[in-house]
C-alpha cells in the first residue's frame, strides 16, 4: 500500500502539485481543510508525509505554519520551489465570450485582475479555493462559467484551459516544506546540504549578532531569518534560520557552539537544498497563490 502524502487542499491545488512532483504523479494523498489538519493527519498516523507552504517571494513567510511545524516537533526533511501559474479554464469548447462568471480563491482572482479588466462582461466571484471550484464547474458541467486554477486541476477534472498564464506579476514562487513526524536520515545523507533551525536567545545585547557570527565563521551561507514571538514571554523572539553549508563536520560543530550560547536550540529538518533545483530549471512565468 502506498503511503499517504498530506496536503492542504483537494486534488488539484498547488499543493496537490507539489506532492505530484516530489513524490511522482501517482502519489496519494489526505485532503485537508486547513494546516491544522495537516499536522493532525500526520501526527496521528493517517499519513507519512505532508507538504506545506511556508513563503512565498512576494507575500512573504506564512508565520502560523512556523509554530505548526515547531509546536507539533515536526522534521522538515525535504523542500521543494514551483512557480504558481494562474490558467482560465472551462468546460471544452466554450470560448471566453461564453464566459459570464468567474470563480476562484480571492487572491488568485486579485493576481489576474489586470487581464479581467479587459473583459468587463465577465463577474468575477471569491470562492473557497482554485481547484474545488474547478472541480464543481466540471461536476455541473456549467456552460457559462471558468475558474482561475492550475494546470493540474485542469488536468484532473477534464476542463480545457482557455487562457493560460493570466497572472499580472510574472516572478513569483512560492517554497514548500515536506514534513514527516520522525527522524529522517538528515545530514547522514551525503545529499542533505541545507538545514533549518530555531533558536531562542538571551535578552542582552549583541547576543544574535553573536549568534549570527558564528554561521558566518563556519561557512555557513544563511539563506532566511524569520522572528516569532514567544508567545509566554512578552517581547522576545524565536529565531528561525535557515543555512546553506558544504561541509557536515563544519555545520556539526557551529550547532554545538550555538547550543552553548543559545537559551535553547532545535534543529527542525537537515535536507537537500530545493533551490538548486530551480536555479537550473528554464525560467517560467509566474504569480503567487497558495
Amino acid at each position: 500500500m502506498r503511503e499517504k502524502v498530506a496536503i492542504q487542499g483537494i486534488e488539484g491545488s498547488f499543493h496537490h502539485q507539489v506532492a505530484r512532483e516530489y513524490f511522482g504523479k501517482d502519489v496519494q494523498v489526505d485532503e485537508c481543510m486547513s494546516f491544522g489538519d495537516v499536522v493532525r493527519s500526520l501526527t496521528r498516523g493517517e499519513s507519512g508525509r505532508a507538504v506545506m507552504a511556508i513563503e512565498n517571494s512576494i507575500a512573504g513567510s506564512i508565520l502560523p505554519n512556523y509554530a505548526l511545524i515547531d509546536e507539533n516537533n515536526l522534521k522538515i526533511i525535504g523542500e521543494h520551489y514551483i512557480p504558481i501559474q494562474m490558467n482560465l479554464m472551462a468546460v471544452p469548447g466554450r470560448k471566453i465570450e461564453d464566459i459570464k462568471k468567474v470563480y476562484s480563491h480571492p487572491m488568485a482572482l486579485l493576481q489576474c485582475k489586470e487581464f479581467f479588466s479587459n473583459y468587463p462582461h465577465i463577474r468575477l466571484i471569491e470562492d473557497a479555493d482554485t481547484a474545488s471550484v474547478a472541480k464543481r464547474i466540471s461536476e455541473n458541467n456549467s456552460q457559462h462559467s471558468a475558474a482561475v486554477a492550475s494546470k493540474t486541476a485542469a488536468e484532473l477534472f477534464g476542463l480545457e484551459i482557455i487562457a493560460a498564464d493570466i497572472h499580472t506579476i510574472k516572478s513569483n514562487t512560492t517554497r514548500f516544506l515536506v514534513l514527516s513526524a520522525e527522524e529522517e536520515k538528515g545530514i547522514k545523507n551525503l545529499s542533505s546540504n541545507k538545514a533549518s533551525i530555531k533558536f531562542v536567545m538571551e535578552s542582552k545585547e549583541g547576543s544574535l549578532v553573536s549568534a549570527l557570527n558564528i554561521l558566518r565563521d563556519f561557512n555557513l551561507d544563511m539563506t532566511k531569518i524569520q522572528s516569532v514571538p514567544v508567545i509566554e514571554m512578552p517581547w522576545k523572539y524565536a529565531f528561525f534560520i535557515d543555512v546553506v553549508f558544504d561541509d557536515p563536520k563544519r555545520f556539526r560543530r557551529a550547532m554545538e557552539i550555538l547550543e552553548v550560547m543559545t537559551e535553547t536550540l532545535k534543529i527542525l529538518g537537515i535536507y537537500q537544498n530545493g533551490l538548486a533545483a530551480v536555479a537550473a530549471a528554464p525560467a517560467k512565468a509566474t504569480a503567487s497563490q497558495l
